[in-house]
This record gives C-alpha cells, sequence and structure tokens, in this order.
C-alpha cells in the first residue's frame, strides 16, 4: 500500500488495512510476514570493488596512456615507460578510494535505525532486533527513542520528535495519534506519523508498523542514492574528447612523417622508430598526472580553509557552478534555536550573543546588560519551566527540545536560583499548548507557565509592570499579540510566560493554572550564519544564482532568505505546487523566486536535476538524510562536517569542516584558479608537442634530413614537458577571477582564442628549430663536414630553449610576463633552472653526448639559438615597454593640461 495514504487514514482503519490489533502479532504471523518482507533496510549489493577497479582503466586518456607505455617499451625508452605506468597506477588507486567510499552511502544509512525496538506481540512486550521488524508490529516508543520504522501512532502522550534530518525543520514536531490529514499534507507536518531515522524527545506512545527496509522513507532516499547516475563532470568530458583528438591526430602525422621518409629513402626501420618517438612525445602523457597533482594542491589549499574535497574532480567543477543549491537548517542558518527578542509590558530587548554568552540590549534607551526585576523573573521562569539538560558545564552542550536548549541558553547559570525544587511537572501537548511546573523555592510554591501565547493568556488575570503586580488590562493584550504578530511576521517562534504563587488547596490542573501573572514573551529563530549575506552578495558578483531549499516552514524560509539575500520576492514555493509544475515552470520559478519551502527529498532531487537539463552546473549543499540523494546527484555534492549526518557525507563532494557557507565561496575561487591553471598549462603543453610534431613534419616535406633522432625527440619530452608544465599550475589566481561570470557548461577547453594561441606558438617554435637546424647545416656544409651531430645539437637547444622561453607567457591570457614580475612564480623559475641545467649536462658531459648524440656548442652558436628562442620574449617585452611609455605620457599630459 502506498506510503502516502497511512496518514489520512484514522487508527482503526489503519490497524484493519495491516491486518493487525492493538496487542501486537503472533509470532508465526511475524514469521510469515517475514518470509514475504524484506529485512528492514536490508538492499541489494553495490558494485563490486573488482569492478569498481576495472572502470578505472576505461578512460580514453588512460588508453592512450597505456599505448603511450606499450610504444615506449618496445623502443626500449624504459624510462619513459616506467614513468607513464606509474601515472597510470596512479589514478586508479584514486579513482577506485573516490568510487568506493562513495559506495558506502547505503552503509551509513544502515546506521540511523535503532539496533533494537520494544514491541508488543501477542499483547506480550519483548525486545527484538529493529531489522525483524514487518508491517503491522506494533512498536512502544519512550523518550529517547530511535524510531525503527516508519509507522503510524495509536498512542502520543505530550510526544515531541526531532525530525530535522528528514525535514531540515529545528523545531520539535508536536505529535498526536488522534489527528487525520489530507492527502497533499507534507512530511514535516504529518503529526500522526513516525519515521525511521527520527527520534523522540521528549513523551511517550506505541506505533504500527506501516513499512520497513527500503519501503521506508529513509529507504526511498537510500534507493535514490544508488540508483543516482553521476556524469562526468566538464574538465573529465573535455580531457576525454581531447584524449581522442590526439590519438587521430598522432597517428596520421605520426604515420605521414614516416612515409614521407621512406618514399625519400630514409632507412625502413629509422623511420618507423622516428614516427613511434614522435608519437610518445606527441601525446602528452604528464597531462593527467599534471591535472592529478594540481587539484591535489588545491585541495591542501582548501583544506587549510576548511573545506574537505572528497572527489578530486570537484575541485574543477567548483569554478564553473552557476547555481548554489543551499539547504537553510545548519547550513545557512546555525541549525539551534536562538532567542533574538525578549519584550516585557515595559521594555523590549535585542539578545546578541558573544561565545555563548548572551547580552541583553534594551531597545527603549540602548542600554547594555541591565536587566529589570520583570526580566529577570521571566528568565527564572524559562530556566525551571525546561526540561533541557546540562551535558557539562559548558552551556553550548545541551540535549532536550531545541526550543528549550533556547531559553536555558539565554540564562547565565551564575544568576539563577538552584536551590530551586521541582515538585511536579504539567507536561506540553499540542491540545494545551503549554507546559508548567510546581516548583519550592524559600518555602514558597510558585507555579511557572510556558506556552502559546494565545493559550496562556486566557489564565491570566494580572500583569507584572516594572516589579509591580497590576491588573492585566485589554490594553496590555492587545500590545502583546501587536508584537507577536509582528515577530511572527519576522519568522520569529513566540513563546508566553507566566507565573503564580500557589495555596495548599488548589490541587487540580484547572485551579493551579490560572490567576496567573503575564511576564513578557520570547521571539525566538534558526538564525543565519554570520558572514553568510556577505557570501551570498560574492555570489552573486561571480554570477552565481544562490538557491534555498528547505523542508521547513514557508513563512520561516522566506524570512531567512531575505536576511541573508537570497531573494527579495514575497513568494515561497511549496512541495505542493512543485508537483503540479512542469519541468519549465519549475526552473522559471527556480531562477526568479530562490526560495523553496515544505520540500520532501524528491522535491530537493527533482529541482536539482531540472536545472542540471537547462544545463546549469549545481552544487547542492546540505546536511540532514534528506538532503543526501540531491547532494550525491547535484555537480558538485556539499556536506556539512560538523552538523551533517555521515550518509550526507558519503554522497557528497566536499565536506565544509566548519559548516559555514562562505567557505563554499573560497572553494570556487580556488576552483576558477585551478581551470585557468590548467588551461596554462594545457597551452603550454600542446604548443610544445605540436611544435615538436611540426619540425618533424616540415623537414619530411622539405625533403630535409631529420632534424632530431628519436632519443633527442624523448629527451625533449622528458624536460620540458614535466617541471615546466607542472610548476603552472601552482600559478597564482589573477586578480578579477571572482568578477568573472561563470564560465559556460559547454565552453571548449580551447575557447576564447586558446586554440588558435597554441597552434600559433608551435608553427613558431616549429619555424626557430627548423631555421636552426638548417644554419648548422649550412655550417657544416661551408666547413665539409658530413656528420649531423652539430644541426641536430642546434635544433635539440633551440626546441628545448623556445619551450622554456614559451611557459612565461602561457602564464597569463590576459598580462604580459613582465607585467606579472619574473618572481611571481618561483616554483617556475625552480622548474626552468632545471630543465637548462639537464640540457647543459645532455650537451658538455662526454657520457651523456655520448647517448644523445650531441656535440658541445660555440659562443656564436649560443647567440643564434638564443636570438631565435628568446625572440617572442624579447617582442612582449618592447610591447610592454611601449605601453607604460605611452601610459606614462598619457598620465603626463592630463597633468599637464590641469
Amino acid at each position: 500500500m502506498s506510503a502516502n495514504i497511512w496518514h489520512q487514514m484514522n487508527k482503526e482503519e489503519v490497524l484493519i488495512s495491516l491486518k493487525t490489533s492493538h496487542e501486537g502479532l503472533s509470532e508465526n504471523e511475524v514469521n510469515r510476514r517475514q518470509q514475504i518482507y524484506s529485512n528492514n533496510l536490508d538492499s541489494s549489493s553495490g558494485v563490486s570493488p573488482l569492478k569498481m577497479l576495472a572502470n578505472q582503466f576505461t578512460d580514453t586518456m588512460v588508453l592512450v596512456l597505456l599505448g603511450a607505455a606499450v610504444i615506449s617499451g618496445a623502443i626500449g625508452a624504459m624510462v619513459d615507460t616506467l614513468t607513464i605506468l606509474a601515472i597510470i597506477i596512479l589514478n586508479a588507486i584514486l579513482g577506485f578510494i573516490q568510487e568506493y567510499r562513495a559506495e558506502r552511502s547505503l552503509e551509513e544509512i544502515k546506521q540511523l535505525t535503532s539496533p533494537t525496538a520494544i514491541v508488543l506481540r501477542g499483547n506480550k512486550r519483548c525486545k527484538v532486533e529493529a531489522s525483524s521488524l514487518v508491517p503491522g508490529d506494533i512498536v512502544i516508543l519512550e523518550t529517547g527513542d530511535k524510531i525503527p520504522a516508519d509507522a503510524r501512532l495509536l498512542t502520543a502522550y505530550s510526544m515531541g520528535a526531532d525530525e530535522s534530518a528528514l525535514t531540515g525543520e529545528s523545531i520539535a514536531v508536536e505529535k498526536d495519534a488522534d489527528n487525520i490529514l489530507a492527502e497533499a499534507t507534507s512530511l514535516a507536518e504529518r503529526t500522526n506519523m513516525v519515521y525511521m531515522g527520527t527520534s523522540i524527545i521528549r513523551g511517550r506512545g506505541t506505533a504500527v508498523v506501516v513499512a520497513t527496509g527500503m519501503n521506508t522513507i529513509v529507504g526511498e532516499i537510500a534507493r535514490m542514492i544508488q540508483q543516482t547516475v553521476k556524469n562526468m563532470t566538464p574538465l573529465q568530458k573535455k580531457l576525454d574528447q581531447l584524449g581522442k583528438n590526439l590519438i587521430t591526430i598522432c597517428i596520421i602525422v605520426c604515420a605521414t612523417v614516416a612515409i614521407l621518409g621512406i618514399s625519400r629513402g630514409e632507412p625502413v626501420m629509422a623511420m618507423l622508430l622516428t614516427g613511434i618517438s614522435l608519437a610518445v612525445a606527441a601525446i602528452p602523457e604528464g597531462l593527467p598526472a599534471i591535472v592529478t597533482i594540481v587539484l591535489a594542491v588545491g585541495v591542501q589549499r582548501m583544506a587549510k580553509q576548511n573545506a574537505i574535497i572528497r572527489k578530486l574532480p570537484a575541485v574543477e567543477t567548483l569554478g564553473c557552478t552557476t547555481v548554489i543549491c543551499s539547504d537553510k537548517t545548519g547550513t545557512l542558518t546555525q541549525n539551534q534555536m536562538t532567542v533574538t527578542r525578549i519584550a516585557s509590558i515595559d521594555d523590549i530587548y535585542e539578545i546578541q550573543f558573544d561565545n555563548n554568552i548572551p547580552k541583553f540590549i534594551n531597545l527603549s534607551n540602548g542600554s547594555l546588560n541591565k536587566k529589570k526585576p520583570v526580566l529577570d523573573a521571566l528568565l527564572q521562569v524559562a530556566f525551571h519551566c525546561n526540561n533541557a539538560v546540562y551535558e557539562s558545564h559548558q552551556k553550548e552542550k545541551f540535549s532536550g527540545d531545541p526550543t528549550e536548549i533556547a531559553l536555558k541558553k539565554l540564562v547565565d547559570i551564575q544568576g539563577i536560583n538552584n536551590s530551586v525544587n521541582r515538585l511536579l511537572e504539567i507536561p506540553f501537548d499540542s491540545e494545551r499548548k503549554r507546559m508548567s511546573v510546581i516548583v519550592e523555592d524559600n518555602n514558597q510554591i510558585l507555579l511557572y507557565c510556558k506556552g502559546a501565547l494565545d493559550s496562556l493568556i486566557p489564565l491570566c488575570a494580572s500583569i507584572n509592570k516594572q516589579g509591580k503586580i497590576q491588573k492585566l488590562t485589554h490594553r496590555d493584550v492587545q500590545q502583546f499579540m501587536e508584537l507577536q504578530s509582528k515577530w511572527a511576521g519576522e519568522a520569529l517562534r513566540v513563546l508566553g510566560f507566566a507565573y503564580r504563587e500557589l495555596r495548599n488547596t488548589e490541587s487540580t490542573e484547572e485551579k493551579l493554572e490560572n490567576n496567573l501573572i503575564l511576564l513578557g514573551i520570547v521571539g525566538m529563530i534558526d538564525p543565519p550564519r554570520p558572514g553568510v549575506a556577505d557570501s551570498v552578495l560574492v555570489c552573486q558578483q561571480a554570477g552565481i544564482i544562490p538557491i534555498m531549499i528547505t523542508g521547513d516552514h514557508p513563512d520561516t524560509a522566506l524570512a531567512i532568505g531575505k536576511m541573508t539575500g537570497i531573494t527579495n520576492q514575497n513568494e515561497v514555493i511549496n512541495g505542493t505546487q512543485i508537483d503540479k509544475m512542469s519541468d519549465r515552470d519549475l526552473y522559471d520559478r527556480a531562477i526568479k523566486n530562490r526560495v523553496f519551502a515544505r520540500v520532501t527529498p524528491q522535491h530537493k532531487f527533482r529541482i536539482v536535476t531540472v536545472l542540471q537539463k537547462r544545463r546549469q552546473i549545481v552544487a547542492m549543499t546540505g546536511d540532514g538524510v534528506n538532503d543526501a540523494p540531491a547532494v550525491k546527484a547535484a555537480d558538485i555534492g556539499v556536506a556539512m562536517g560538523k552538523t551533517g549526518t555521515e550518509v550526507t557525507r558519503e554522497a557528497s563532494c566536499m565536506v565544509l569542516t566548519d559548516d559555514n557557507f562562505s567557505t563554499i565561496i573560497a572553494a570556487v575561487y580556488e576552483g576558477r584558479a585551478i581551470y585557468d591553471n590548467i588551461r596554462k598549462f594545457l597551452r603550454y603543453l600542446l604548443g610544445c608537442n605540436i611544435g615538436e610534431i611540426l619540425v618533424m613534419f616540415l623537414a619530411s616535406l622539405l625533403s630535409l634530413p631529420l632534424p632530431l633522432l628519436p632519443i633527442q625527440i624523448l629527451w625533449v619530452n622528458l624536460i620540458t614537458d614535466g617541471l615546466p608544465a607542472m610548476a603552472l599550475g601552482m600559478e597564482p589566481p589573477e586578480k578579477d577571477i571572482m568578477k568573472r561570470p561563470p564560465r559556460p557548461v559547454n565552453e571548449n577547453i580551447f575557447a576564447r582564442g586558446l586554440g588558435w594561441k597554441v597552434f600559433n606558438r608551435g608553427i613558431f617554435i616549429a619555424i626557430i628549430t627548423l631555421t636552426s637546424f638548417i644554419i648548422g647545416m649550412l655550417y657544416c656544409k661551408m666547413n665539409a663536414i658530413n656528420d649531423l651531430s652539430l644541426p641536430r645539437t642546434m635544433a635539440l637547444t633551440t626546441l628545448v630553449l623556445s619551450q622554456l622561453c614559451y611557459v612565461f607567457e602561457c602564464r597569463s591570457e590576459t598580462q604580459s610576463p613582465f607585467e606579472l614580475g619574473i618572481t611571481g612564480n618561483k616554483y617556475l623559475l625552480a622548474a626552468v633552472f632545471c630543465s637548462l641545467i639537464m640540457q647543459l649536462i645532455a650537451l658538455y658531459t662526454p657520457f651523456a653526448q655520448q647517448i644523445f648524440h650531441t656535440v658541445a656548442l660555440n659562443s656564436w652558436q649560443w647567440a643564434i639559438i638564443i636570438s631565435l628562442s628568446s625572440a617572442r620574449l624579447l617582442f612582449a617585452y618592447i610591447k610592454y615597454l611601449s605601453r607604460r611609455i605611452f601610459v606614462s605620457g598619457l598620465h603626463y599630459v592630463k597633468i599637464s593640461a590641469r
């Protein structure tokens, strides 16, 4: 039977439908039903570890690298072979760990349910394993119990449940077994139901199990997590496509070079080796490793800012985030009810907290912490008419109802009379809407009462004005009711406080709660986190749309949305409206209104997927179990580290250890910087590789001898593709990085002219390398030297130096390397220095000369090589100086004109 019908039925109808009774099922019937229903929260097995590991070797770039490793081994380049294999294995291990951890989400959900339950079976009370529960079982619930399955309440005595993990609402839900609700009633308002994974924070009752295992609300969430297919990130898609393109280009070009050489009469084996070496050089086998290292460095920087990245590709994806869908409770807000206002008939106080110490600001005169007798009396009632318990002497550690915890935090323990002895409690229930306690204080018997103002005022005959007891007037009542209405409009929860002295003759509840003295009212809310409003503003300046999605009340959601700057609209979209919307309408309303309330996990999931269908890159933040499916489905799932559940953390890509929404902005900043740096070293690597390919290709077209031997091609690949490219990944972020809009999700990685810059520099590198080779050949011809060692050494050195000069051009797409400052990236300077030393060793040590077929160069040869290699940098410097001279002259003219 559908899970959405039980709250619509009365208790007897539910029992009849489930073929059970108030006495519970018999053992035989339980055994029979256990054969029909799966074990409570039993699930199918996930992907096997072996298959997860095998999946790591299906990526296109990995296949390219495997091919490069085979080719390198075939031509005897064992160093290259071992390096490439190490890169492949490292990437496979990282990918396996990430996928394995993600699959643990379902296991973590199993921890939400209580391991045992108290049930009635055959009218006998017994303790059983929660996994053995079946629909129709009668469970007995007490304060502190975790709910073991979804159940319809049969009895509820002063029962309140914490359902924040499912609904996101921090206020305890008052339960009433006698309620019969409409079909469209949201999960957060089903007061006659209890759900697996939630807990009873006060009261007691009984309930009949209506759903177990994967049929519970938590089970549905588990299924959604399990069935969610994680798409490739934008960068992964682009690198995968790049790998495919490189394979095609390399095969064509390398085959062409080999065929042209053979047709010219070059030895077949020599040309095959040349083609293979060129293929190895053309494939940027270091690219995956460099991407991984750059992402890992970004992870370290984010960790210092309290953002823990669980999946490396998420770092880059953050940079193109266009929408941040945020849960309210615990993400935008502090996930704890906090008193912000107190009013007596004479004064209104604003409450501010400094290191958990309350400060009382009197709004009528601005005085700080000057509490009047009425306020002291109200705080006394708030403290003692309260069942929240201190878990330690630190005031931030409590257990109990969130509302009562907020009241306890309001009170300075040192200023409270702890000699008060509680004699009796008249508990809160949904009909009375109030709670009272009878205490003994200095031989006085007092009744303290708190509750909804409309239930409290009819019981009050007097009011405390400036410490004096006076008759409660209609004007007094009107003043408080107007103030309550105003505070409610600001999404504050309002409670009234009263007291009276008792006489021994009064005994019944009606007599006790009568002729009360009204003290005042308290307003509380789960407030926004400090700095969230500023972070939302930075989001909007960066072209990112913030959206709030919560299971909380619409008024509360709208108030928090306005406080944080997420919305300036006056309308909130609720779950019932979402069910009636088409995907197009839902998308339009999401972008315009930006606040959703009373939504289920299914609604959150749908909102995320609808945004993704419209090419939005979505980050979803959350802390509760209810957020987990949407968090996993999002391009970037962000979980809270402190208040978040383990389920949500396992489903996420990133965990905020400080639970601070503002940390997401720092992570977006890093993500954008990392993508910029990936483009920079791609520009460098591919420009260099194109240059190497074109050198050989043009030489073949021009019928020139091979300008580089296979071993020399591999040497260039070794000393210029590694350290300098990696150092580019450490380039500091550019200043305007958070002033740009997010890059389009379908943007080509070579967009904004990068492809032309890569090809242009590749042509330039090829031309100057061939020029150097031809000059060397002419010198040998003039001096009757038949050996090509000198021309090849000149070509090799020109190729290396031109690439090392080119790396400085790649530091920015918009600024000259001289504008950035030569010392702006110390890692790059060190990398270039190391590469130069290695090249000099290849030129001037006899052992290396034999291996690489090089000769020592003299001064005029160095002059030619340096002139050719640095021509681009020299041109850039002249352009930089000209611009500075022009700007300085313009500035001088403006000053003179004044």
